[in-house]
C-alpha cells in the first residue's frame, strides 16, 4: 500500500549540510520565552490545547531530526500524533509536519541510510509498521499482521525490524492469537477465569496475552517478511507492561543479535522485580540465554556501544523499584561485567549512547531539576551537560544531542546541544503563538532545615495578578505522589501549577524525604516511615516558605495531592487537621489492609512496609489512614478514576463514605473512563475547573 505525501519544501528543494553550529534556533533557552509581561492568566483550556512534542529522533548522517507532535482534537476528545520532520544544520529552518492524515503516527525510527524512516500508524485501522522514502515522497504500509504491531526498532543494516506484539505463547502463529481473540470477542457470556495474578495491571485486565519481541526481515521492495518470535515459550512481556518501550531491547552492532529486558518469575510475578538481560540471535536460531542471572534484581535498557560492549541499567536490591540504577558494563571481548557508576550517587532513568560508543548518556534526577550527563564508557566518570529544567528525552549525533526539554515555567521544546558541553540552543518553540499572549508565573526553588534538621528542597510560584508590596495570596500546597518521585522543575499536565497560578493561586512544593535526587539514603528514609518523616517536611516546608516568601497568605491555603499525594491528604487530615480550609485527594489510599490485597504490584507495599500484610499487619496499621478517621474534620473534595487498578477506586468511595457518615463537608468526582491519571481532554478541563471551584469556595470567599 502506497501513499503519497507532500514533502517539506526544504526536504525537497534544499541542498542538506551536516549538523553544525547554526540550528535553526527560535528565542532562549526557557521554554517560555516570549511569554509577555502582563498577557492572560494561562488557564486550563490553554492547558489542553497545547502542542506536546516528544520522541525525538535524529538520522544517523545527522541532517534531519524526526519528531512526534500532539495535538488536541476536542471534538474527537483525544490527542492526536502527527510525524514531524526538520532540517538540522541550517539557519531558520522549520519543522513540517511529514503525514497528514487522521490515524494517530508514533515510534518514527530512522534506517541506517537516514533517507529510510520507519515508524508505527493506525491509518490503516490496526496498528501498523509503515516507512517513508524521502527521495520518492511516498509513505508506504510494510506489515500487514493480523495483530497490532506495540513497538518498534531498526537493525543497523536495516535490514531486519525488531518489534513486539501481544500473542498467547501457546500460539505458534499470529493468525492462531488472532482466532482465539476473535472467539473471545464472539462469547456471548462475560466470564473470565484466573488462576493467578496479575489479573489486571494499571487498566487493563489480563485476556492471557504476553507481549512478545519478534524480528521480521525486509524483503526487496521493502515488505517485512514473516515475523519470528525471537521470546517465544517466554512467560513474560517484552517490552514490560505497563509502560515498557523499544528501550526494553536494542540490537548489536552487526545486527546478527538481540538483547532485551524481561521478567520471568512465574505466579510470583506481582512480587518480583527480577528483570533480567536475554541474548537471542536476532534471526531466532537459537534461544534466549540469560546474561544477568546472577543478579536477583532489576537489569533494564540495554545499549551496545559501537565496540560491541554492552552497557545497561541496573538495581541491587530484590523487590525495591525505587533502588538506586547505576551502569553496568559488559566486555564485547571477555564477557566480563562491572558496575561503571557505581560510586554515583544519582539513579539514572534513561541511558543512551552516542554512534560512536565514545560517550555514554544519563538523565538523572537532581536536586529538583532532571538533568543529562555524559558519562566516559572507560572511568565512568559523569559531566553534567544541562543545569535546570526537566530532559524528557535525548537523541544523539556523534557531535551533538537533540533533546526534548521542559520546566515549571512552560512546557517541552527540541534543543540541541553539543556532546561535549555548551549553550542549548533551541530548535522549536511550538506553542509560541499562544503562549506569547499569556503571563507565565515565576517560579523560584527554596531550602529549608526539614526532618532531622536536613535540608529538604522545595519550589514555590507567584500567582496571577501578583503586586509586591503587601498583598497576600492564597495557597495551594501541592503534595506529590510516588512516593519515590519529585515535585521538580517538570512541566506536567495533571497537577500544573501554572494552571493552579493562573487560577490566582501561590503554588507551594515540597521535595520531602523519599524524593529522588538528593542520594540514595534520602530516597530510603521513607520506607516503612509513610506518615512520619515526610509529613514533619510539609509542615516545616510550609512554614519556611511563610517565612521566607511574606506575600503567601498562611490563613488561606488548601493542600492538595494523588496517590501517595492522596494518601497524605488522608493522612493530614488525621495528623494535621487544623492547618487548612480544605483538601483535595485524587486517587489516594484510604485503608492499607485491603489497598494491599486490591492493588496489583504487590512489590511497592511488600517492601515499603515490611513484608506482605498478612505476615506483618503492624507495617501497615501503623500508617493507615482509616485508623484516625474520628479526628477528621476538614472539607475534602474527593476524585478517582474507576480504571485505576493500583490504587481501585473503592479507595476514594471509602474516604468519602467516612467523611459523609462523620458530616464533613465533602464532594466527589468519579471518572468512570479513566486511571490512575485523567487524560481525556473533557475529562482534564473537568478535573481543574472542579478543583478550582473547590479552592474557590474555601480560599476566596
Amino acid at each position: 500500500m502506497l501513499e503519497k505525501i507532500r514533502l517539506p519544501s526544504w526536504l525537497a528543494l534544499c541542498t542538506l549540510t551536516a549538523l553544525g553550529a547554526g540550528v535553526g534556533a527560535r528565542g532562549a533557552a526557557s521554554p517560555a520565552a516570549g511569554a509577555a509581561d502582563g498577557g492572560a492568566p494561562f488557564t486550563v483550556e490553554d492547558l489542553v490545547i497545547l502542542k506536546r512534542v516528544s520522541d525525538p529522533q535524529v538520522s544517523p548522517d545527522g541532517r534531519y531530526l524526526a519528531f512526534l507532535q500532539r495535538e488536541t482534537d476536542m471534538d474527537a476528545n483525544k490527542g492526536r500524533n502527527s510525524i514531524w520532520l526538520m532540517q538540522l544544520g541550517t539557519a531558520h529552518s522549520e519543522p513540517s509536519r511529514l503525514i497528514d492524515v487522521a490515524g494517530d503516527d508514533s515510534s518514527p525510527r530512522w534506517a541506517s541510510d537516514s533517507r529510510t524512516l520507519y515508524f508505527l500508524s493506525t491509518r490503516s485501522g490496526s496498528s501498523q509498521v509503515w516507512r517513508v522514502l524521502l527521495s520518492s515522497g511516498q509513505a508506504q504500509r510494510v506489515s500487514d499482521y493480523p495483530l497490532d504491531v506495540g513497538s518498534l526498532k531498526v537493525s543497523p543494516r536495516a535490514d531486519v525490524l525488531a518489534l513486539s506484539m501481544e500473542v498467547f505463547p501457546d500460539c505458534a502463529t499470529l493468525a492462531c492469537t488472532r482466532e482465539r481473540l476473535d472467539a473471545q470477542a464472539r462469547n456471548k457470556a462475560s466470564g473470565r477465569t484466573y488462576e493467578r495474578i496479575f489479573v489486571r495491571h494499571w487498566d487493563t485486565w489480563s485476556n492471557g496475552t504476553r507481549s512478545h519481541l519478534f524480528t521480521a526481515r525486509v524483503a526487496p521492495g521493502g515488505m517485512l517478511g514473516l515475523p519470528v518470535d525471537v521470546s517465544r515459550g517466554f512467560d513474560a512481556d517484552i517490552p514490560s507492561r505497563p509502560f515498557g518501550t523499544d528501550e526494553d531491547f536494542d540490537f548489536s552492532p552487526d545486527g546478527r543479535t538481540l538483547v532485551f529486558s524481561a521478567r520471568i518469575a512465574g505466579r510470583s510475578e506481582p512480587w518480583s522485580t527480577n528483570f533480567d538481560l536475554f541474548e537471542v540471535p536476532a534471526d531466532g536460531s537459537a534461544a534466549p540465554v540469560d546474561l544477568t542471572s546472577s543478579n536477583p534484581a532489576w537489569d533494564a535498557q540495554p545499549v551496545f556501544l559501537a565496540n560491541g560492549d554492552l552497557a545497561w541499567r541496573a538495581q541491587d536490591r530484590p523487590g525495591f523499584e525505587s533502588d538506586r540504577f547505576h551502569i553496568m558494563l559488559r566486555s564485547a571481548r571477555s564477557g566480563a561485567a562491572r558496575s561503571l557508576t557505581g560510586g554515583w550517587d544519582r539513579s539514572v532513568a534513561h541511558l543512551g549512547a552516542t554512534p560512536d560508543g565514545k560517550v555514554l548518556l544519563a538523565s538523572v534526577d537532581e536536586l529538583g531539576q532532571h538533568l543529562l550527563y555524559r558519562v566516559d564508557p572507560k572511568s565512568g566518570v559523569p559531566t553534567r551537560l544541562t543545569e535546570s529544567g526537566t530532559v524528557e528525552a535525548f537523541s544523539a549525533t556523534r557531535e551533538r544531542l537533540v533533546l526534548t526539554r521542559a520546566e515549571l515555567g512552560g512546557p517541552a521544546d527540541l534543543y540541541a546541544l553539543p556532546v561535549r558541553g555548551g549553550a542549548l540552543q533551541r530548535l522549536t518553540d511550538v506553542n509560541h503563538a499562544l503562549l506569547v499572549a499569556r503571563h507565565m508565573s515565576e517560579f523560584e526553588q527554596f531550602s529549608f532545615r526539614g526532618w532531622n534538621d536536613e535540608t529538604v528542597y522545595g519550589y514555590v510560584m507567584k500567582p496571577y495578578g501578583f503586586e509586591a508590596g503587601g498583598k497576600r495570596y492564597p495557597i495551594a500546597f501541592v503534595v506529590h505522589g510516588g512516593p519515590q518521585v519529585s515535585m521538580q522543575n517538570l512541566w506536567t499536565y495533571r497537577w500544573n501549577a501554572q494552571a493552579f497560578a493562573g487560577g490566582g493561586y501561590a503554588v507551594v512544593m515540597i521535595d520531602f524525604h523519599g524524593s529522588p535526587g538528593y542520594g540514595q539514603a534520602f530516597t530510603d528514609s521513607i520506607s516503612h516511615d509513610w506518615g512520619g518523616k515526610p509529613l514533619i517536611d510539609l509542615q516545616k516546608g510550609l512554614a519556611a516558605a511563610l517565612e521566607k516568601y511574606p506575600w503567601l497568605d498562611g490563613t488561606r491555603a488548601c493542600a492538595l495531592g494523588a496517590s501517595y499525594g492522596g494518601f497524605m491528604m488522608n493522612w493530614i487530615a488525621g495528623n494535621w487537621p487544623e492547618r487548612f480550609r480544605c483538601i483535595v485527594n485524587h486517587d489516594g489510599l484510604f485503608d492499607q489492609r485491603m489497598m494491599y490485597y486490591a492493588t496489583e504490584e504487590l512489590w511497592f507495599p511488600e517492601w515499603e512496609f515490611g513484608g506482605p500484610y498478612y505476615q506483618n499487619p503492624q507495617g501497615y496499621e501503623q500508617v493507615n489512614p482509616a485508623e484516625f478517621v474520628s479526628k477528621w474534620r476538614t472539607p475534602m473534595l474527593v476524585i478517582h478514576g474507576e480504571r485505576d487498578f493500583r490504587i481501585p477506586y473503592s479507595q476514594g468511595i471509602g474516604t468519602f463514605t467516612a467523611l459523609q457518615r462523620r458530616g464533613i463537608e465533602s464532594r466527589l468526582l468519579i471518572f468512570p473512563d479513566e486511571n490512575h491519571w485523567v487524560l481525556k481532554p473533557a475529562n482534564s478541563i473537568l478535573w481543574y475547573h472542579t478543583v478550582l471551584s473547590w479552592l474557590d469556595a474555601h480560599l476566596k470567599n
